[in-house]
């Protein structure tokens, strides 16, 4: 990546109702955001690795694990309606007006442990030798959704009914989203306004490194698959 200058931007409002100071909360004896920024770090790949934040108390604990915080989002990007789009597109504004361009940046979610330094090798060597405009990690379905059922009336009925009979090997397999960061080339992404639709590549991750948080049984089954991910008995740090 040596021509190649990159960003990476973690997003970290303070406001979290379903699980109160949610992006600092401590995961496994360290705060969540610090497994986002370390892995950035050691990559290696980043000429700058920031967090965009509203919160004091977030950005000091962002600087103690070595990330940057050159500025504090501004109140349109810190309310409830803002979106990811909205802040990466500020960020990039800030940074403009710094004289600072870079022509990748990564967003990683600060609730996200299981990045770590060698997918973020991976998705920016990917984006770079395909050509992509946005590289995102994906997740295969478990379970086949051309068998899903659906209500009518009280009932239950085939979704598809053509796929009665079909050998699960035989569908083809459906992805969704990771959660955990997206790769955009940022010349691709300003075109846009920050809607990319096509040269989408994916990385596929396994189901035991993937995990929504959304409230606290998230969080513990995450600890759990950390632990198994990482081969340990007890969380520890790493």
């Amino acid at each position: 990546m040596s021509n190649m200058s990159n960003i990476a931007i973690i997003t970290a409002r303070g406001g979290s109702k379903r699980i109160p100071k949610k992006n600092i909360k401590e995961f496994c004896g360290r705060p969540i955001i610090a497994y986002s920024i370390e892995a950035a770090l050691k990559s290696k790949c980043f000429d700058e690795v920031m967090v965009s934040t509203d919160s004091e108390e977030i950005a000091e604990i962002a600087k103690k694990y070595g990330a940057k915080v050159p500025f504090l989002r501004s109140a349109e990007t810190s309310n409830d309606f803002a979106t990811t789009r909205d802040v990466l597109l500020e960020v990039l504004s800030e940074y403009n007006k710094m004289g600072k361009c870079f022509d990748n940046m990564v967003c990683l979610y600060p609730t996200a442990p299981f990045i770590t330094a060698e997918k973020l090798r991976r998705v920016l060597v990917s984006m770079k030798k395909k050509h992509a405009s946005l590289v995102i990690p994906v997740v295969r379905f478990s379970y086949p959704p051309q068998r899903a059922y659906v209500l009518k009336d009280g009932f239950m009925k085939f979704k598809w009914e053509e796929y009665r009979n079909s050998r699960s090997q035989d569908l083809e397999p459906f992805f969704h989203d990771a959660g955990q960061f997206y790769c955009y080339n940022i010349k691709d992404y300003l075109a846009c306004n920050g809607v990319i639709t096509d040269k989408i590549v994916p990385i596929e991750l396994p189901e035991l490194e993937v995990q929504d948080i959304d409230n606290e049984q998230d969080w513990i089954i995450a600890e759990m698959k950390y632990k198994l991910m990482k081969g340990e008995t007890k969380c520890q740090n790493i």
